[in-house]
């Protein structure tokens, strides 16, 4: 359903276990960057009403998302520390030349979110399945639901804002380039890396 050329190697949920800690902690800066992300949105194209309405909700739950993960990080006695890179999303961010028109430019915005939102719900379905830890288990898979939603709405706005075939074509390029991408990630506690 999601689209991923290459699955995350069944291992990377064995480290996350391990380290759980640091994967709660790098999920809170994640829940804040896609509310971020939407907020930037709204910001820089405020003239599409239909998306501006859609990334108010999702700034929104966003931040709900991030106050659950942060209760979840305080209740195990742990602190969130500084942010760190998150090298998958920059090397997605370097798929799409600068420049262009405006609507180029969102299209491509729209499609790298919702590339994120796609790895991020295989991820969470990961940890669903395998965690031992049933309370987080059933945490991620109840978060899998919206990630899931989010990906198909980033792509659904991708098309209606683009040429659907263009579009659709960017969107198997990225793609691929994200499979080369996650070859080399999958090994650290992190939800993308």
């Amino acid at each position: 359903m999601l689209g991923l050329k290459l699955p995350t190697d069944p291992r990377w949920v064995d480290i996350a276990e391990k380290n759980i800690d640091e994967i709660l902690i790098d999920h809170a800066y994640c829940e804040q960057k896609a509310a971020s992300t939407a907020i930037s949105l709204i910001v820089t194209y405020p003239e599409y009403s239909e998306l501006v309405t859609a990334m108010t909700a999702l700034a929104r739950e966003e931040m709900g998302h991030f106050k659950m993960v942060h209760d979840r990080i305080l209740k195990r006695g742990y602190t969130m520390g500084h942010d760190r890179k998150d090298e998958y999303v920059i090397q997605l961010r370097s798929f799409f030349p600068k420049g262009g028109s405006r609507a180029t430019q969102l299209v491509h915005r729209l499609l790298i979110a919702g590339l994120i939102e796609a790895r991020s719900c295989e991820r969470f379905r990961l940890l669903s399945e395998k965690l031992e830890d049933k309370e987080l288990a059933e945490f991620y898979r109840s978060l899998m639901v919206s990630e899931a939603n989010h990906y198909t709405m980033f792509l659904q706005f991708a098309r209606k804002y683009g040429d659907r075939e263009v579009v659709d074509q960017k969107w198997q390029d990225l793609l691929e380039f994200e499979a080369e991408v996650m070859k080399d990630l999958g090994k650290k506690e992190s939800i993308h890396g």
